[in-house]
């Protein structure tokens, strides 16, 4: 009777299984488990799943399943149809749970419900680039009570390689700040702050802080579970104690070593071990003249005891700890990766550039004539490495375990050097663009940069690298760090004029000459086909009217 009873019990529930076979396969597990308990969280809280179509008039958890994952709702009855038909999720199709005490999102946002508290959506730092893993808090554009709204921005939130800006997602009312203005090194899905539907909800999140399991780490095991039994001492039997057998000891005379007051205290001054001293006095004692005998054979004087000389410190250091910011942080990483993994070789060149000056002020005319951007010779400098890449693509790529990637897009990132550090904000296409639009776009992105508002389209992307010391610095030459995955950079150095030989044997000329060095990557570029790259880049260099064809 007990076996028809439990087929009766799942044959019902079979009904339901083409439902729940579009949301996930673990549901099924759960459906069809003895105890109608599952786990629907990370942090291992157990929850009663109810059948399909229950409802309560009291507050419900909604479980969502969507793909794979399980995001969970705490929601109350007026916000739950609303929640629902705003999903476009069947209502037949919701599992309802009642009693969860936990809370869990797809991603770092989502409902929750602790004990004793309304509704309320925990905001996790956000993951806003690639490589991110912490963030810090720049600071909150919003304050605790304001209502906030979807698109309106939170905060702004410095990643690892630029500051952003947090937008909200969902209606409603900060409630609580738990991050503030310049809180560092958060973990990405940290909770940061909450957010309630209600405003009169937001004074009882006050005193909120988020569990400690909230950062990821596996939280404890379910209160209710009853705690292991104690173990009552178990009385020992009294036993009689055990006679205890007399150490043998050692006569005085192997123990102690005897010596008078005044032989103790002079080997006390002069750091004597008494124990490598044979006594003449009485019965083997230590006396004063055993000690300076000793002293006199190593020749110190004895007269005089050594003085106690008082401890001299050095004089300390005067320093300030300057914290390391994000980008200096992925800075630091990224160098070092690339110094101790890339396989460097640098090539250097000299370059005519005084056509070159002479183009540039013929166009600066024009561009001051037409209210155009100037044009800097860094500016010339991307447009002849922009062309000499598309002339020869080996040097548009990058190494990978499998293959080489060559790139069809020409994306030249330019070193731009702020007070919070170093920045490279990319030129799209550079190949394709003029050298007006390639200088308005250089001086717009240094802007950014140096106002620390660069975002992520602004600087991923690129495919080789230009840094100028030169203009700005009066460098003469260096090498530059390949940025990885890049296989080249090209360091660019002042320009300088030299005398050269003229056309007759007693004649000379002054010209101008710029130094450039291009650091190679030699699992990709081969010497011949980076010394190929640098001979097409001095051409357009010095034959600068060839790059406005």
């Amino acid at each position: 009777m007990a076996y028809a009873s439990h087929i009766i019990n799942h044959s019902k529930r079979l009904r339901n299984v083409p439902k729940l076979l579009r949301y996930d396969h673990a549901v099924l597990v759960r459906w069809f488990s003895n105890g109608a308990q599952s786990s629907v969280c990370k942090r291992e809280d157990v929850a009663k799943i109810r059948p399909l179509g229950y409802a309560s008039a009291e507050r419900e958890t909604v479980s969502k399943f969507v793909g794979s994952h399980p995001v969970s709702y705490c929601l109350s009855e007026k916000t739950l149809s609303r929640t629902v038909m705003r999903s476009g999720i069947p209502m037949d199709s919701v599992v309802y749970s009642r009693g969860l005490l936990c809370s869990q999102a797809l991603s770092s946002r989502g409902f929750a419900s602790d004990a004793g508290l309304p509704p309320h959506q925990e905001i996790g730092m956000p993951s806003l680039s690639p490589t991110m893993t912490e963030g810090n808090i720049a600071r909150w554009l919003k304050k605790e009570g304001d209502k906030v709204s979807p698109g309106e921005v939170l905060c702004e939130v410095e990643t690892d390689k630029a500051t952003v800006e947090m937008e909200c997602m969902e209606e409603g009312y900060l409630a609580k700040i738990i991050k503030g203005d310049g809180s560092k090194e958060i973990k990405v899905g940290e909770i940061i702050a909450i957010t309630v539907e209600e405003e009169g909800d937001i004074a009882k999140f006050k005193d909120y802080s988020p569990p400690a399991s909230d950062s990821g780490a596996p939280a404890a095991k379910d209160s209710a579970a009853p705690p292991p039994p104690k173990q009552e001492p178990v009385e020992q039997p009294a036993s009689s104690p055990e006679p205890k057998t007399p150490k043998p000891t050692s006569s005085p005379s192997e123990d102690r070593i005897f010596a008078s007051p005044l032989a103790r205290k002079l080997a006390e001054e002069h750091k004597v071990p008494l124990s490598s001293i044979k006594g003449t006095g009485p019965e083997g004692h230590i006396v004063k003249a055993d000690i300076e005998d000793y002293l006199a054979s190593r020749g110190k004087e004895v007269s005089a005891p050594i003085p106690k000389t008082k401890d001299t410190k050095l004089a300390a250091l005067d320093y300030v700890d300057i914290p390391h910011s994000q980008i200096r942080k992925v800075t630091a990483s990224r160098l070092l990766f690339s110094k101790q993994t890339i396989p460097h070789y640098y090539l250097t060149v000299d370059t005519f550039v005084d056509r070159l000056m002479d183009l540039r002020s013929q166009l600066n005319s024009l561009q001051e004539a037409s209210g155009g951007k100037r044009i800097s010779v860094n500016d010339l400098v991307i447009k002849a490495a922009a062309l000499a890449l598309r002339k020869v693509p080996q040097c548009n790529s990058s190494w990978t375990d499998d293959y080489i990637r060559q790139y069809n897009n020409v994306n030249i990132n330019v070193a731009v050097q702020t007070e919070n550090g170093l920045y490279v904000p990319v030129i799209r296409d550079a190949d394709k663009k003029g050298l007006s639009s390639i200088a308005e776009e250089v001086k717009n992105l240094a802007q950014k940069a140096k106002e620390n508002s660069l975002k992520p389209e602004d600087y991923e992307g690129g495919t080789f690298t230009v840094s100028n010391l030169g203009g700005p610095f009066g460098i003469k030459q260096f090498c530059a760090i390949i940025n990885p995955p890049q296989s080249g950079i090209l360091a660019v150095g002042s320009a300088e004029k030299r005398v050269i030989p003229g056309s007759g044997p007693d004649q000379f000329k002054f010209a101008s000459f710029m130094s450039v060095t291009l650091s190679c990557d030699h699992r990709v570029i081969d010497g011949a086909i980076g010394a190929e790259w640098l001979k097409a880049f001095k051409g357009y260099i010095e034959n600068p009217e060839s790059m406005l064809l």
